[in-house]
């Protein structure tokens, strides 16, 4: 074993570590030397939404210790950062395996250190806890969750006081303090257990309360209140809240997917709890179909991502993509409160660069400021709170199966999700259609947009290396033409310029610095390259538009869009 390894496993054995620890660690030096190596061979990284791996033993793994010592660096910033003031942090966590344990060990080491902590009875989804972090003036929180990875992983994502995950400059300046605990010893692990407080049903109700507050319109869901709903929480924290905020809506035909109604980390019904998935969704998609709904939705474990399920232009189940889900939610948000005559001038609705564009077209149609931000929630909440008191937050969303409506919390809310989606299936209802017609409307009306996502992984050592000179050379040279098409505008979000490859102008881009690169081709497609920060990943995004004559189109449209986006693949060697 590498002699630095040896050190770090030796540094554990002869430490302040459990013994079943300890115990764990010399087993795996006898029967599994490569997991023991890859469990210690770097530090668990805390970046900037806070940890997430593997569980086990190890300073690369999610543990007790790593919990621990992120938990210390994290609790000395919050004390640094509001000084003479009583810090309150309030903490959850979803049904993953060892979720509870995780939060309540992040609860110790505030409490030692003086923190105030309201920490929630059992499992809450992710939203509810940015919600009782501004309900409850924290300056912070935490919640225990890995989202919709794999069994295996665990998490833990750190919030600001505005109940969002952090930006600059606290991201980076917690990672400092993280990085400087060193030793276990450094933790405070016991001694203020009077320090906390278990939350539960008071937050929930008011919780709900919010969340019937974004309803537009309860009168068109009394008219169709036996509407069919197939609701699926996928083992998941969504079971607490969502059933009871479709009642309270008022709701009364709801039918859970009952194979994957309990909690359990182990998900036993699928390989990936993530509603994006068809196979994760199948359950769901055959019960909806049994019962000839109108609607299925389902939730990942923490409740932060929703999933829906329609019957297309031919009668059949199909699941939405992300962006046609924003599609759908933000021209209701926006023509639902005009029809209602309680839009405001200053009405403004947030998406991310990667999101289809079809939402700005509506947005400007319809006289509602659109502002695009960065990939993550993060950064649409710091859009709402540089806009405050000057413009009126309606909705705001991204590609990635996630939606935000109304700014009393500050992160992405598949409790409400499901709720305004299924509002807004009777809404159609009401006037006859199904929400898969209304797309097409939408599609008619605006321009038929279509979008895609691959993402390749460069395995291997030199993995980050290979994506780093692809991106290099795509800067350095982008491409003239791309299937066909001229390349009018390259916009680098790290180098935070935009160049009009035609005249050579260029310009600032009033966004933080971010590894995005973006080709604006002039039949107006767009391809956007992104890699991950964490993983030896690139994401490339792909949109294309057409018009749409008519819905009898669709079906001969869709083709040749997908065939478009099929050769760009091709023609940029992908």
């Amino acid at each position: 074993m590498d002699t630095a390894i040896q050190q770090k496993v030796n540094t554990w054995l002869e430490g302040s570590f459990d013994q079943p620890i300890k115990d764990e660690i010399n087993k795996l030096l006898k029967e599994n030397p490569t997991e023991l190596a890859d469990a210690f061979y770097r530090n668990l990284e805390f970046g900037t939404g806070g940890l997430r791996g593997i569980m086990g033993v190890g300073t690369n793994r999610m543990n007790k210790y790593t919990v621990g010592m992120a938990t210390q660096g994290y609790g000395n910033y919050l004390k640094q950062s509001f000084p003479g003031e009583q810090v309150k942090v309030a903490i959850a966590h979803d049904s993953r395996n060892n979720s509870r344990f995780f939060a309540e060990t992040a609860a110790n080491v505030f409490a030692a250190n003086g923190i105030k902590v309201y920490l929630f009875e059992s499992l809450r989804p992710t939203p509810e806890l940015s919600f009782a972090i501004r309900n409850l003036g924290c300056k912070g929180g935490v919640v225990c969750t890995a989202s919709h990875n794999p069994k295996e992983y665990n998490g833990y994502k750190a919030y600001w006081d505005d109940g969002a995950q952090m930006v600059p400059p606290h991201d980076k300046n917690v990672i400092k303090e993280v990085e400087k605990i060193a030793s276990v010893d450094e933790v405070k692990w016991s001694g203020g257990e009077s320090n906390i407080t278990i939350i539960g049903k008071d937050m929930d109700e008011e919780y709900i309360k919010m969340v019937k507050s974004l309803s537009v319109f309860p009168e068109v869901i009394e008219r169709h209140k036996d509407l069919e709903i197939v609701y699926t929480p996928i083992h998941g924290t969504g079971i607490v809240l969502v059933p009871e905020v479709l009642k309270q809506y008022g709701f009364s035909r709801v039918s859970i997917v009952e194979e994957q109604s309990k909690p359990d980390g182990n998900f036993p019904t699928v390989i990936y709890p993530n509603p994006e998935e068809k196979e994760t969704m199948s359950i769901g998609l055959k019960k909806a179909k049994e019962l000839d709904a109108a609607i299925l939705l389902g939730t990942d474990p923490d409740a932060d991502r929703v999933g829906i399920g329609v019957k297309d232009n031919h009668g059949e189940w199909v699941l939405m993509n992300g962006n046609q889900t924003a599609v759908l939610a933000f021209n209701y948000m926006i023509e639902a409160r005009k029809t209602k005559g309680i839009a405001k001038p200053n009405d403004m609705v947030i998406t991310t660069i990667v999101t289809t564009g079809m939402i700005n077209r509506i947005a400007e149609k319809n006289g509602v400021k659109c502002y695009n931000v960065l990939t993550g929630f993060k950064w649409i909440a710091e859009m709402i709170r540089e806009k405050e008191g000057k413009e009126n937050y309606v909705i705001g969303g991204e590609e990635s199966f996630g939606l935000m409506i109304g700014d009393k919390i500050r992160d992405k809310d598949a409790v409400s999700a499901v709720a305004i989606l299924c509002e807004m299936a009777a809404y159609e209802k009401d006037k006859g259609r199904t929400l898969f017609a209304k797309l097409l409307d939408l599609y008619v009306e605006y321009g038929f947009y279509k979008e895609d996502l691959i993402s390749i992984t460069k395995k291997g050592m030199d993995g980050q290396q290979q994506i780093a000179a692809m991106m290099e050379s795509y800067r350095a040279q982008p491409p003239k033409s791309i299937n066909g098409s001229t390349v009018v505008q390259l916009l680098d979000y790290q180098l935070q310029k935009g160049h009009n490859l035609a005249d050579g102008k260029e310009w600032t881009i009033q966004l933080p610095k971010s590894n995005v690169l973006q080709f604006i081709l002039e039949d107006e497609s767009v391809i956007s390259a992104r890699p991950s920060g964490t993983e030896p990943k690139i994401k490339f995004y792909f949109s294309v538009n057409t018009k749409l004559a008519s819905p009898s189109e669709f079906d001969k449209v869709n083709k040749e869009l997908d065939e478009k986006i099929r050769a760009i693949i091709s023609d940029m060697k992908l």
